[in-house]
């Protein structure tokens, strides 16, 4: 194995553009690449375009009458009348579609190939991370799956355990359901309730199909408010034990940056520190779990400039094996191009000013009056038992 970093990434990913209005603005994938430049990153990592995903590894997640719907609104957007979750307020058709939506889809396959077949041992694509597509309809700004595609494709390979985790704000639902009745495939999903966020599901009690594939769902379902260190708590009550369980051949991770305080679609409140503190962990079990094999993405994240490049530029940093210190100056031409771009003044430091990011141990004690707690405590009675863990 090579030890190498991928970085995948094809420009015309940007064209994934629901248009001016839609929270998903694709400045952020520019805005993400641009930054990873600007640290010379791109030059630590080995940067591939992989092909655009055919119709044969589609379907090896969405139904045939899902993909067929989607070109045909893909080349007529007019025609999209809902059907299918396709010309809906989250998810409106543009022409070109299915061709980007299989382009991102390809970088997060490319990346799972590469992983398996030892030609790298981490890869990032942070313009996937697309969770929340079913295997026979669009939701929550996603039309094809990566994420489940990517699992899909270890899975053709001959991987027998594969490992999903997803901190991103919203539920891992798309590929929750996509693997709900596999053993071979772990999800764990730590969001905010679904009480009080899109999509509603994501509840402890979702632990997976009754038989071999009870106990492979995993949900953490968090208090609206929860911040750096009842989130980062809550990572490692559930998480490393879980792997530690499992054994995963490839651990595949999400890393939506919603979870931030100035995001515009959610309740949480976690620093971009903490956000980093994370994904640290996540390399670290990847080597510790996963014999290093480690895929990870994007995902959402609507604090387009503030946020997510810097996010998703230290997820690059951290799997090319040259992190980035918090406090590290912003290239200034990044800063201007920022401006160029969209008129907002961007951040100067890689930091939130809250590194290092401090939380307690789930073994310091579990207190019974706090909401996070009670959270974390609900998500392992649920599974922890059916994977012979105690909760």
């Amino acid at each position: 194995m090579s030890g190498r970093a991928q970085l995948m990434w094809d420009e015309a990913v940007t064209g994934y553009d629901f248009g001016p209005e839609h929270p998903m603005d694709p400045v952020r994938l520019a805005l993400t690449r641009s930054l990873v430049g600007a640290f010379g990153l791109d030059r630590e990592v080995e940067v591939v375009a992989a092909k655009r995903a055919g119709d044969s590894t589609l379907r090896l997640v969405h139904r045939e009458d899902y993909v067929d719907a989607v070109k045909a609104a893909s080349a007529d957007p007019a025609s999209a009348d809902g059907s299918y979750g396709l010309g809906t307020p989250d998810d409106p058709a543009f022409a070109g579609m299915h061709e980007v939506s299989a382009l991102i889809a390809g970088q997060s396959v490319g990346a799972a190939e590469a992983v398996w077949r030892g030609e790298a041992l981490h890869a990032v694509n942070f313009a996937g991370g697309l969770h929340h597509a079913m295997p026979g309809s669009a939701s929550g700004f996603c039309i094809y799956n990566d994420a489940s595609l990517a699992i899909a494709r270890l899975l053709e390979l001959g991987a027998e355990r594969i490992a999903y985790v997803d901190v991103d704000v919203h539920h891992g639902d798309g590929v929750q359901a996509s693997f709900w009745d596999d053993p071979r495939v772990l999800t764990i999903s730590m969001h905010e309730h679904p009480r009080t966020l899109f999509p509603q599901t994501g509840w402890p009690e979702e632990t997976g199909a009754a038989g071999a594939a009870e106990g492979s769902a995993v949900n953490v379902a968090l208090p609206a408010g929860t911040g750096d260190a009842g989130w980062v708590r809550a990572f490692h009550a559930v998480v490393p034990e879980l792997l530690a369980e499992f054994r995963p051949q490839v651990l595949v991770t999400q890393h939506g940056a919603d979870t931030h305080f100035e995001d515009p679609l959610a309740h949480l409140a976690v620093s971009l520190d903490a956000q980093r503190a994370v994904q640290v962990a996540c390399h670290e079990l990847a080597h510790s779990y996963a014999e290093g094999r480690w895929v990870a993405l994007g995902g959402g994240g609507y604090a387009v400039v503030d946020v997510v490049p810097r996010s998703w530029t230290h997820l690059t940093a951290i799997a090319a094996g040259r992190e980035i210190e918090p406090a590290e100056m912003i290239p200034e031409a990044w800063r201007q191009e920022v401006f160029a771009r969209t008129r907002q003044l961007a951040p100067a430091r890689m930091s939130d000013g809250r590194w290092p990011v401090s939380w307690a141990d789930w073994s310091e004690g579990y207190d019974p009056a706090d909401r996070l707690d009670q959270a974390v405590l609900a998500a392992r009675r649920a599974a922890f038992p059916l994977r012979g863990l105690l909760p």
